[in-house]
């Protein structure tokens, strides 16, 4: 679906007005970066690149939009013309979506005139900060699971219709197996997944009269919930009976709870099954789970193969959103690009200035070891001893030893308007997700007390920055 370009403040537009009238539209430079962790996390992964650059590669305003800007009678007819011709002609360097992130670093750079940067704003910071942080939420699920099999259920608690479809592209680009939402596998070729609810079960005679008429129907896929009257009691020893008979036909069950304590049930239904000679079937648990009750469970050795998270995925929760911000890092003058930055009385506030690029030191092993801001165009690290710098502290620094690569990681992605190269699958995102998950240190993913992965500075980033910050605040 093509988004239009009012998807935006609307600021954006008196501003792109203003600069318009004032025929002030110089060539500039915008950084896309989040300031903080959700999630009081340690790693975020980037997701939402090819929704966001497909967008911007078919912006332009309808004639319905012009005639409401109109009506709006706020903006002058020259401008409303200019904008029927709009058309994003930028230049976008990006990290490769499903990279693992870290708050500080441009994430996305953006090349082009004035106007266009300021219009598109509203609609990176949309796109790229919900799509994260889901994809987070998911990489950290499968962590916390020990890479086990995460099903997406979320949707009917997800904020609104698209909400809900790209909480299903980012949850199975972070590690989910398959979505509850049948619209997002035919849209982004996600595996749908599904068992019953409990109204399947109530609506029969018996459970096990429920239970038998849904493995006639999918002996293929048969996942029967068992809570909906007594687990211990009837569920299990109906859904026993039912896989037995799948059982003879060379078929299997797998059997659903939605309720209860999961690490005793699940232990005592392995049993059960185990007993029964339905060793092969699976156990499955939803529920309202989150990452720090999988943790607990796994740690308690529950015999669980697959988790449906819904809610706690598909909605980020705990944390609402993404603190990513988009600011001005460079614009042309008479002199060429003039390094901007944003000065604050808050230190974490302070963006870095002029054009960046970012580097990530790996180990022989190939571990990331720590990432590097500086200015693009500085020579790339090649195994020489480096003195990097913290983003905020002037006076603290340390010596860069021991690396056996350091590898760029902004990208040209979009030029003149138009994506470079083909976008990579959804199954190879989730892939470069998984790879470089277990490629981190393990003290990066923790859910409790995450060591801090470093982003430093380089020297020469580091004297313009301090100098920047003298003669603004002289």
């Amino acid at each position: 679906m093509r988004i239009s370009p009012l998807f935006t403040d609307f600021y954006e537009l008196t501003m792109a007005q203003g600069y318009f009238l004032n025929q002030h539209n110089p060539d500039v430079v915008f950084d896309m970066f989040y300031r903080r962790h959700p999630f009081n996390g340690g790693f975020e992964i980037f997701c939402g690149l090819e929704n966001l650059l497909t967008a911007l590669s078919e912006l332009q305003f309808s004639t319905d939009d012009i005639e409401y800007l109109e009506n709006l009678q706020v903006f002058e007819k020259s401008f409303l013309n200019y904008l029927k011709d709009f058309r994003f002609s930028g230049t976008v360097y990006a990290f490769d979506e499903a990279s693992v992130i870290f708050p500080g670093e441009p994430l996305i750079r953006v090349h082009a005139p004035l106007i266009e940067a300021q219009l598109i704003e509203s609609l990176v910071l949309n796109i790229i900060n919900f799509q994260t942080l889901i994809a987070t939420k998911s990489a950290r699920l499968l962590h916390a699971t020990r890479y086990g099999r995460i099903l997406e259920f979320g949707m009917r608690r997800a904020q609104g219709y698209d909400g809900a479809l790209h909480a299903s592209r980012a949850a199975f680009i972070g590690g989910a197996a398959g979505t509850s939402n049948t619209l997002a596998g035919k849209e982004f070729g996600i595996p749908v997944m599904g068992t019953m609810a409990h109204s399947w079960v109530m609506s029969h005679d018996t459970e096990l009269e429920a239970f038998k008429k849904y493995a006639e129907l999918y002996p293929e896929a048969s996942i029967l919930l068992i809570d909906t009257y007594n687990t211990l009691d009837q569920g299990i020893h109906n859904a026993v009976k039912a896989g037995l008979e799948l059982k003879s036909v060379g078929r299997k069950i797998g059997v659903r709870l939605d309720s209860g304590d999961l690490s005793y049930l699940s232990k005592q239904v392995r049993r059960i099954l185990d007993e029964a000679g339905l060793e092969d079937a699976g156990i499955a648990v939803s529920g309202d789970l989150n990452e720090e009750i999988a943790a607990q469970l796994i740690a308690e050795g529950a015999p669980i193969d697959t988790w449906g998270v819904g809610t706690q995925l598909a909605t980020g929760s705990p944390d609402a959103a993404l603190t990513g911000v988009y600011k001005l890092a460079a614009l042309k003058t008479t002199d060429g690009l003039k390094p901007a930055m944003k000065v604050s009385n808050n230190p974490d506030k302070m963006t870095n200035p002029g054009i960046k690029q970012v580097y990530r030191f790996y180990d022989s092993r190939g571990t990331a070891l720590q990432d590097l801001i500086c200015f693009d165009g500085e020579p790339q690290p090649s195994g020489e001893d480096i003195t990097v710098f913290h983003p905020t502290m002037q006076y603290k620094h340390t010596r860069l030893t021991r690396y056996a690569s350091a590898i760029p990681q902004l990208k040209i992605v979009m030029q003149n308007g138009n994506p470079v190269q083909a976008f990579p699958s959804i199954n190879e995102l989730q892939e470069k997700v998984i790879f470089q998950l277990k490629s981190m240190d393990e003290s990066y993913l923790r859910l409790i007390n995450p060591h801090e992965y470093k982003i430093s500075i380089s020297e020469s980033l580091k004297d313009l920055k301090f100098r920047m910050i003298d003669e603004y605040s002289s």
